[in-house]
């Protein structure tokens, strides 16, 4: 049986994390600078929690994201080698 809120809160927590993710960016690409009230934060922990919340709903399916992530690379490389490496 599918348990739709647990679906639900990880698809939050995905989408809070890559909030969080793009303001670091903006921040530190100078596009939108952080409010003063905030403190200068961690754009390694903010990628780390998001992918924490991509691993949950990874290991729900039962998939293994180093071998899916490998097949991705691999794309990638063929794709454009020069893009992203």
């Amino acid at each position: 049986m599918v348990d739709f809120d647990l679906l639900y809160q990880w698809g939050c927590a995905i989408l809070e994390e890559l909030r969080e993710v793009s303001k670091e960016i903006n921040a530190l690409e100078g596009y939108k600078p952080r409010k003063r009230n905030v403190l200068d934060s961690n754009i390694r922990e903010k990628l780390a929690d998001l992918l924490f919340s991509v691993k949950c709903i990874a290991n729900r399916y039962q998939i293994n994201l180093s071998i899916e992530f490998n097949k991705i690379l691999k794309k990638y490389n063929k794709r454009d080698p020069s893009r992203f490496f």
